[in-house]
């Protein structure tokens, strides 16, 4: 007779055989899908090919294990493969490459889901990864044909000889091939030591290739002006050569042409020189008679017209008013006294500011520019022949400029004028 405490422990064993059975198949068999307890969700992926993948293969999301591959079916332009993913796995932005990748080149294919962003949206039930985004290993078969084809394209005389040739190059050198890989260790270690350098070198780099990449269009004017200098050069070949014959007999005659036209053409160098010199300074005062000359001149050809000169007035009514500071010295002298004339006052000017209002005038108020600069004092070449190294020995003085003292020390003659000392006058 079965006591009430057997009858207890077989319904506990039943009851705990039901649970493991129950965890079992809900845990490892996937029976929980029937039921609707299924601790992942399923994501469809779509394929141009398997390419090695297969049911229960693993499913990663940054190389961690999140899942696995549930069925796989074919389709009209390759397969569709469901990922099965626990629902603990953190959550999988939507926007995601699924790749297929092996574990090593003839292991097992699995799935790896590498997200192109850390955003939302996320995969979630019945989510769907299309076909661009998926990406398949090529098949080994392909890769070994590949292979075969190389090796067979090889002409096994010619990889003969170049085996051969290779030998004879490092035979006897073995001491130079460990020489060189001890060098190349070296360099290795340099080149580690340098790495924060070379990372901010190529850092910078990016810099100067983003300008240049801005900057194309005027690199390729550039490049199309050269070609066009060189195609010009290319075409005047025979005028160049020409002139490069001729230049040396031109440049003896030049040389020539100087020494006999030494000191009179430093002399006109020298003026021109202290006369541009004194231009420079007053070329606010140059421009602005070069802008009304030609004003004024048309003005007083209209004024002579069949012998008679027209002269119009115009009444200002002393706006402004004229200057009359300064002039207090003058004497006053009547147009009818008929005596002698008092003694002409030069001093007289108007002196009243240029900020007073009044038409101030005279050549004081005019716009400087600075003093006016020392002239130039070029000397004789001391090789000079003739007339003028008879001058210089016999100590008559030099016409024009060059009878000035040379205090500087500078360089003399038409070499000293046209490449002066930096140092003294200037």
């Amino acid at each position: 007779m079965i006591t009430l405490a057997v009858r207890l422990k077989n319904l506990a064993f039943l009851l705990i055989a039901v649970l493991v059975l129950g965890f079992v198949g809900i845990r490892y068999a996937d029976l929980g899908r029937f039921v609707g307890v299924a601790d992942y969700y399923t994501v469809d992926v779509r394929l141009p090919s398997t390419g090695g993948l297969f049911t229960h293969s693993d499913v990663t999301y940054r190389g961690v294990s999140v899942g696995r591959v549930g069925p796989i079916d074919l389709t009209g332009d390759g397969v569709v493969a469901e990922l099965r993913i626990k629902k603990s796995a953190p959550h999988i932005p939507a926007d995601t490459r699924a790749v297929v990748a092996g574990l090593s080149a003839v292991g097992e294919q699995y799935i790896d889901l590498r997200p192109q962003s850390d955003t939302g949206p996320y995969l979630a039930d019945g989510s769907r990864i299309e076909q661009q985004d998926t990406q398949v290993p090529a098949p080994v078969t392909d890769v070994l044909t590949s292979v075969d084809d190389l090796t067979r394209s090889v002409p096994l005389d010619d990889l003969r000889t170049v085996v051969e040739e290779l030998g004879r190059t490092f035979e006897g050198h073995g001491d130079d091939l460990q020489v060189l890989l001890d060098n190349g260790s070296a360099f290795v270690q340099a080149a580690d030591r340098s790495l924060p350098s070379t990372i901010r070198l190529i850092t910078d780099g990016e810099t100067v290739l983003r300008t240049q990449a801005e900057e194309s269009r005027a690199v390729r004017d550039f490049a199309t002006g050269a070609r066009e200098l060189t195609r010009s050069l290319k075409g005047s070949d025979a005028d160049l050569r020409r002139l490069l014959t001729v230049t040396p007999d031109a440049a003896t005659q030049i040389s020539g042409v100087l020494r006999d036209l030494d000191p009179s053409l430093g002399v006109v160098l020298a003026n021109l020189l202290t006369t541009s010199e004194i231009a420079v300074t007053r070329q606010h005062g140059i421009e602005e008679l070069l802008v009304k000359y030609p004003a004024a001149v048309a003005a007083g050809a209209t004024a002579v017209d069949g012998g008679k000169v027209h002269i119009g007035m115009a009444v200002t009514f002393f706006k402004p008013l004229p200057c009359t500071a300064g002039y207090g010295g003058t004497r006053y002298r009547n147009g009818l006294d008929l005596g002698t004339a008092p003694a002409l006052n030069t001093e007289a000017s108007c002196t009243a500011p240029a900020a007073s209002g009044v038409n101030v005038r005279g050549s004081a108020n005019a716009p400087g520019s600075g003093a006016v600069p020392d002239p130039a004092k070029p000397g004789s070449l001391p090789s000079g022949s003739g007339s003028s190294a008879a001058a210089a020995s016999a100590g008559t003085p030099l016409p024009g400029a060059l009878a000035l003292p040379n205090a500087t020390g500078g360089g003399t003659g038409l070499a000293g004028l046209l490449a002066p000392a930096t140092e003294g006058a200037r």
